[in-house]
């Protein structure tokens, strides 16, 4: 019979997490506890209180950064930021259709988008602004998404970022077979042009066939695919706890590959992270899963009202975990930044917020033949056919609208 600590933090290498058929009670308590909490394993290189912590394993993959990039880093999370609340206020404004926040989650997206190199290939969900943001993605081209005026306002090709996926955990299965091609077309393996996929899912889209349909294919054939699960505690409104009965990472000890958990509000242990899981992949050694443990500070979405299902005492914790607050901390007590530096960054974010509104209270309306466009790859007789009776009818109207 395993003892509870076997069962919810198993050692590296130390076997299955379990060796009894059943778990006993105490065993299913811890594990359920495992879920939100931390836990001793978590990758943590900057602490809430903004000090560093060295790590053995993982301070390599960020001996690069140093004040420069640190100011970098906190520039991009605080942009992000104010993109984010822009857009929430535009659809409270009736300017947006729907808006999906990432407020909490800026670490956790910024340290896995500026792990990426620029030949990786990327698979958002729905709330990947920050990865966005670090594939060049502008802020605007986000909001046509969600007025509902264009399926993808950027090249995914260019950018090497493809559109959002609203379905819950498809975009898995399309990362992997991806992955799979850039593994046949010998994309892997060959520094320094390797190529990696990294792919973003929540802690809810785990309960989703498609995830898993995801892991056994990665691991049946290498694929040099990262999943990225940005675990914030809420799958809508159920708990991590209604998910899973172990830490979402250890998931991938049975598909038989590396599994790892990361502080998500702590933007130097993701990118740390994610450069060392994308390093295996592009190396040939399959894929891998990070877990990076944060928190969805606002609403779901903004149809959603987390007041009806968490408590404002767990919100008011989480908000001592600020992913920003700990690198400007951080920045002030090593003197790598002085109070100038956060102004400009403010104003920086206040004109980038602006523009924002600008460009959504003046973003013209497609024309009706947008819809059928960049449908299929070639031309198509049918859906040609239908275009044409389409504009007809319309024609129709007075104005050749309606």
């Amino acid at each position: 019979m395993s003892s509870p600590e076997q069962w919810t933090h198993p050692e590296p290498g130390g076997g299955p997490a379990a060796t009894a058929a059943k778990p006993t009670p105490e065993q299913v308590i811890a594990g359920l506890r495992a879920t939100n909490e931390g836990g001793a394993e978590l990758v943590e290189l900057l602490t809430p209180e903004g000090e560093r912590v060295a790590n053995p394993e993982f301070d390599k993959f960020v001996a690069d950064i140093g004040a420069e990039e640190l100011r970098g880093l906190y520039r991009d999370m605080v942009l992000v930021r104010r993109a984010d609340r822009e857009g929430n206020a535009l659809q409270r404004q009736g300017q947006l259709g729907i808006w999906v926040p990432l407020l909490g989650q800026e670490a956790a997206q910024i340290g896995a988008g500026r792990a990426l190199k620029p030949q990786d290939m990327v698979f958002p969900s729905y709330r990947e602004h920050g990865v966005a943001w670090c594939r060049g993605v502008k802020p605007e081209q986000i909001l046509a998404t969600f007025r509902g005026t264009q399926h993808s306002e950027w090249d995914p090709v260019e950018h090497r970022f493809h559109p959002y996926t609203i379905v819950i955990g498809n975009q898995v299965v399309n990362a992997t077979g991806y992955a799979m091609g850039q593994k046949f077309e010998g994309k892997v393996g060959n520094e320094p042009d390797a190529e990696a996929t990294m792919v973003f899912f929540g802690d809810g889209a785990t309960s989703q066939g498609d995830v898993h349909e995801g892991f056994v294919w990665a691991a049946v054939y290498d694929a040099p695919v990262v999943f990225y699960c940005q675990n914030n505690q809420w799958a809508i409104s159920e708990p991590t706890e209604r998910q899973s009965r172990l830490p979402l990472y250890q998931r991938a000890r049975g598909y038989g590959f590396p599994g790892i958990r990361v502080d998500g509000n702590d933007v130097l242990a993701c990118l740390a992270v994610s450069r060392w899981a994308l390093e295996e992949c592009r190396s040939g050694n399959g894929p891998v899963l990070i877990e990076a443990f944060t928190y969805r500070m606002d609403a779901h979405t903004t149809s959603d009202d987390p007041t009806r299902y968490r408590l404002s005492d767990e919100l008011e914790a989480w908000k001592l975990k600020d992913p920003i607050e700990r690198v400007r901390v951080h920045l002030v007590r090593s003197g790598m930044a002085e109070p100038e530096f956060f102004d400009e960054v403010q104003l920086e974010a206040d004109q980038l917020a602006s523009e924002l509104r600008t460009y959504c209270f003046n973003m013209p309306d497609p024309p009706a033949e947008r819809i059928f466009s960049k449908v299929y790859a070639g031309g198509n007789p049918l859906l040609e056919r239908e275009r044409d009776e389409y504009l007809e009818y319309l024609a129709g109207f007075e104005g050749g609208a309606h």
